[in-house]
């Protein structure tokens, strides 16, 4: 009778160990299964996660050599510019290059002072007849500053009906006689500024003639070309 109370605690303590055992390994065996999927899952995250950074990569390569790519073109339509007669013609300078004719028709600064002594000394008080009676341009608004720093504010950033904008405005009167009048608008006609005539009023004034005119001269910032670094989200 001892030797099977004795039998059956043994076969009680063995399957307690076994029972022990088992769970210990499912344990282990959880945990591993665990720690895979946590690390499956931020590998496939980062696999992911690169894909996108090659993605971004290929991209910028394919801007660059399509860049590359119409670098001849380019310089060879800057030659036929540079050769361009008329260009050539209408340079302020003489040391100039032919192309620095279409940068000055549209200067990269809103720059007013400059549009109304250009227009004083060039288009109008060189005519022969032409007395200059007013002249006048806003500067533009948010844009341009004044001696002491502050912003100007004065005309806002024009937009014309055709949708162009970068505007200037300006307006000017002056008076002579017919042909002086008419010179004054063959002058502006032949700027090499893009000047849009949006108001013209001729009066008569005994012997002489009135001439009122409002335009707008336009501008383009310049636009710059670098390389940024672009941070990818995961």
């Amino acid at each position: 009778m001892a030797s099977n109370n004795t039998a059956a605690l043994r076969k009680r303590a063995q399957i307690a160990k076994a029972n022990r055992t088992m769970f210990l390994w499912i344990a282990i065996c959880s945990a591993l299964v665990g720690s895979a999927l946590v690390v499956s899952y931020f590998l496939a995250r980062q696999l992911v996660y690169n894909e996108k950074v090659l993605a971004e990569k290929q991209n910028t390569v394919s801007v660059l050599e399509a860049n590359n790519e119409i670098v001849p073109d380019l310089e060879a339509e800057i030659r036929v510019l540079d050769a361009n007669e008329a260009l050539a013609a209408a340079k302020a300078r003489e040391e100039d290059q032919a192309i620095q004719v279409i940068l000055d028709a549209l200067p990269a600064d809103a720059n007013s002072l400059a549009l109304g002594a250009s227009l004083q000394s060039r288009l109008l008080a060189g005519v022969d007849g032409v007395t200059v009676e007013t002249l006048q341009v806003d500067p533009v608004s948010g844009v341009e500053s004044i001696d002491d720093g502050s912003t100007v504010d004065a005309a806002p950033v024009v937009e014309s009906e055709e949708g162009v904008g970068n505007a200037i405005s300006f307006q000017f009167s002056v008076s002579g006689n017919q042909d002086a009048l008419k010179a004054v608008l063959r002058n502006l006609e032949r700027s090499i500024r893009l000047i849009d005539i949006r108001l013209l009023r001729i009066e008569s004034q005994g012997e002489s003639q009135l001439m009122t005119v409002q335009g707008q001269a336009y501008y383009e910032p310049a636009r710059t070309i670098e390389l940024t670094d672009k941070v990818v989200p995961q």
